[in-house]
């Protein structure tokens, strides 16, 4: 079995400073059970919780 390299705390670091720097975070208070079926409905579908919430975001605003 072929060793996997292990992430590095320098390269964690360049990818926090990014995300910050180009990315936002939404926090929102749902019903546990809400969540819980989004969260096993993506995974299910093998597509991001992101990726899902982003074309709901996109969605939202050309519908004005």
């Amino acid at each position: 079995m072929p060793e996997e390299k292990r992430k590095t705390t320098t390269s964690s670091q360049v990818k926090r400073r990014y995300n910050n720097k180009a990315y936002s975070r939404i926090v929102a208070e749902l019903p546990k059970e809400l969540v819980a079926e989004f969260k096993a409905t993506c995974k299910e579908r093998g597509i991001s919780q992101a990726s899902v919430l982003k074309a709901a975001i996109e969605k939202f605003l050309t519908e004005k």
